[in-house]
């Protein structure tokens, strides 16, 4: 006996034989765009202005922000995920990624710096100064050595740790412009494109119709 279910999770043929995406994936991405668009209106004003973001996208995103009622949230992140699907999402969620990513960097960095400040501040800090100095050749000594004097002298007068938060500091530098040689040494560059689109009014006000 021949099954006559219609499985969702397969694609839909046409009269023309086209194969299109099924029900499933088409609700799925529908979701992923939509996460995407929390995330857009979630992000800070100096990060949204690093992705490639339409006027129409990006005005859509700071309504979002005011609006309060909960349907009326639903309806307008339903209408960003079309926006967002109209547009070149690959590349928004591509400069999303990135900045989440630096994100990750940053904490293990700050890590990273607290692990030798705890060494150079240490019991043998004279030789963490020098692993320090033989990792790291450009780091100013001078400033590193007096940083790590006044600091120890404040801890052992429990005075307020102002030196080690300029060493934290100082150290921070160190590891960043590391970083920074570390990509120029494998920076690939690459032809990103033009992402720059441009809707009137009218336009905008007709997507929010349909």
């Amino acid at each position: 006996m021949q099954d006559d279910h219609n499985d969702n999770n397969e694609p839909e043929v046409d009269e023309n034989g086209y194969s299109g995406p099924s029900k499933t994936m088409l609700k799925k991405e529908s979701h992923a765009l939509q996460d995407l668009g929390i995330v857009l209106t979630e992000m800070h004003a100096d990060k949204l202005a690093r992705i490639p973001l339409d006027e129409t996208l990006l005005r859509a995103v700071n309504e979002y922000r005011n609006i309060r009622k909960f349907a009326a949230r639903k309806r307008h992140m339903q209408f960003l995920g079309k926006l967002i699907r109209n547009s070149n999402h690959e590349a928004i969620q591509g400069a999303v990624d990135d900045i989440a990513d630096e994100h990750i960097t940053d904490t293990r960095r700050a890590h990273l710096v607290e692990q030798w400040r705890e060494r150079l501040m240490g019991e043998q800090s004279n030789e963490a100064m020098n692993d320090l100095f033989d990792t790291f050749p450009h780091a100013d000594r001078q400033q590193i050595r007096q940083l790590i004097k006044n600091a120890l002298k404040e801890k052992s007068q429990n005075k307020p740790p102002a030196n080690s938060r300029k060493l934290f500091k100082a150290l921070r530098t160190v590891l960043s412009a590391n970083d920074a040689d570390d990509d120029n040494d494998d920076y690939d560059e690459d032809d990103q494109g033009d992402y720059s689109h441009q809707q009137d009014d009218n336009s905008y006000q007709q997507d929010k119709k349909d």
